[in-house]
Parts: structure tokens; sequence; C-alpha cells
């Protein structure tokens, strides 16, 4: 087997360079011999991708944050939206992000321990196409989890700041500033076509189930299942967000008041008003609304443990 890892050394303060160092011996005595290549600047991820799938590498592995693993993802897309099947995707974690990994069997485990159980499946990805910041209509595909609101804010926030807390306290600290800042916006959101507006805080579009650090924001979210879940916070603020976020943290808040599920193939919102509403995708924050999500059913190949990851798994 052919294997490449792509790694951003810049990932978790600095530390995946030292972090590949350390694990290269363990990671080749399970999936064999392993190329390197480390990015340089944002978007280098998909590029390398892409030439290593052209190049019949057949698992690339992204080693990184959330960030890292949503460009290399993007890079099993050619420049049509066709994806590439004859590759599997690995993760390996090791940035401040790591929610994904929360869904797949690979949160609390050692990642070379958990890959020892992994095995090949299809899974869906998002795409999403939306306003970038510079106003050009952008089109990116998501694994995780994208959303709109209070999160694109947070996002920002964390993704400037310090973050030698950690993910689930940075992302904590960047959600109590995010929402001090911010003032909710009406939306038009469609789901599969049936459309209502609403006053919002954060909508996210998941395919994952964890999103903000390790907020299970969509308990019922399956990876493999055709469809995005839709979890609407709606008219909340911040004394809101502290009096229940033990229950978000837990999966437990989809039956409080001011919030909303649904799940379809098709997501559309259009902003109401004169403010932006900010984008965050996978961790990243590339644009803003209006946006069109749509799901692609067993798009690409994962390689991992699925502990509880997928229709079917225990």
């Amino acid at each position: 087997m052919k294997n490449i890892v792509v790694a951003n050394p810049k990932a978790a303060a600095g530390r995946v360079r030292s972090l590949w160092e350390k694990s290269r011996a363990g990671l080749e005595a399970r999936l064999g011999s392993i190329e390197v290549r480390f990015t340089t600047a944002p978007g280098d991820a998909t590029t390398i991708t892409r030439r290593a799938i052209a190049d019949g590498f057949d698992r690339v592995i992204a080693m990184g944050g959330d960030g890292t693993v949503n460009e290399v993802v993007n890079g099993f897309f050619d420049a049509a939206g066709l994806a590439a099947t004859g590759t599997a995707l690995v993760i390996y974690p090791g940035g401040t992000g790591g929610d994904f990994v929360r869904s797949i069997g690979m949160a609390g485990v050692h990642p070379i321990e958990a890959l020892e159980n992994a095995e090949d499946r299809l899974v869906d990805v998002g795409r999403a196409v939306f306003c970038g910041h510079d106003g050009r209509e952008l089109t990116r595909h998501f694994i995780n989890i994208s959303s709109f609101g209070s999160s694109g804010l947070i996002v920002d926030k964390v993704n400037k700041a310090t973050k030698m807390f950690g993910g689930k306290a940075s992302f904590y600290l960047g959600t109590l500033k995010g929402l001090l800042q911010y003032d909710n916006q009406r939306v038009r959101l469609a789901v599969d076509g049936q459309a209502e507006e609403l006053l919002v805080n954060t909508v996210a579009v998941a395919n994952g189930r964890f999103f903000g650090g390790s907020m299970m924001i969509a308990p019922g979210a399956l990876v493999d299942d055709g469809q995005l879940d839709v979890v609407v916070l709606g008219d909340i603020g911040l004394s809101t967000f502290l009096r229940y976020s033990g229950k978000i943290y837990k999966g437990e808040h989809l039956t409080l008041p001011g919030v909303k599920v649904s799940r379809g193939r098709v997501v559309e919102a259009t902003p109401l008003g004169s403010e932006p509403v900010l984008i965050d995708l996978d961790g990243e924050q590339p644009g803003r609304l209006p946006v069109r999500y749509e799901i692609l059913p067993k798009a690409i190949r994962l390689f991992a443990p699925w502990k509880t990851a997928v229709a079917g798994a225990g």
C-alpha cells in the first residue's frame, strides 16, 4: 500500500511536526511505508492530496486538526466536483480541533491503537455553495459540520487567538466572547424545499455529531445515512448558553425551548437582514450567507475504527 501523510506543522501550536516524528514508526508498523508532505500555506493540503491521488497513493493520512482534515477532504474532489474513491482517507488527530474524530471512534484512544481495528467504509460528504469574503461564489466540501450565525464569529475568534489551552477550552472561551458580541439574525431556511423565516443564533448542518470543541450539537447524525441533520438554536443568547451548556456538550439539548431539528438532503439559507451572517465549515470561516448545502452519499472512503460512527454500528 502506498501511504502519504499530509501534515500541518503549525497545528496544535506547532506540535504536529514532533507528533509525526514520534508516531512514524508505529504508523508504518500498522500501515506500511509512509511518505510525508508538510503544508506551508492555506490550501496546500488540498493541492498535495490531489497530487497524491493522481500519483496512485492508496491512503492519504490527514495529520492535524479539523481544518487540515477539511482541506484534505476537498482534495478528494476534482475541479468538476467528482470524488476519488480509489484512495482512502485516514485521520490522525493532532490539532486544536478534533471534533470529527469523536464521531468515528477515535476519541480517547491513541490513534495507532484505534487504527488497529480500522477498516474502509464509504461515507457521505457535504457540499456547500456560498458567498466568499470577496463576494464571489465558492464551493467547498465538508465531512463534519458546517454552521452559520454566532458559530461563524466564534470560529473566527478562536482561529485568531492562542490555542495553548487546548481545543475544548479554546472553543468555550471563544463561544463566550462571540455570544457577547453577536446579535441574532433573521434568515430564510429551507430544508428539502420546506421554507420558513427564523430568528437564529446558530444553525448547524451536520454530517458528523460534534463541533465547537466537543459540543454534541447533532447527536443523531450519522456519516453514512445520506442525510444532513439540521439543528437550529433560535433566539437564544449568552445567558441561555451558560444555563444549558452542559446539556449541549452531552447532546441533551434537542428538546429545550428555542431548539428545532430536521433532516434533509438539501439545505438553503438566505439572510434577511443587512448584517453578514458568517459560515463555519469544519472549523474554518470561509465566507457568509447565502448558502446551499447538499449531501453527497457515500462519496469517499474512510479508513477508521467505526465505533458508533455509522448506521448499524454498536
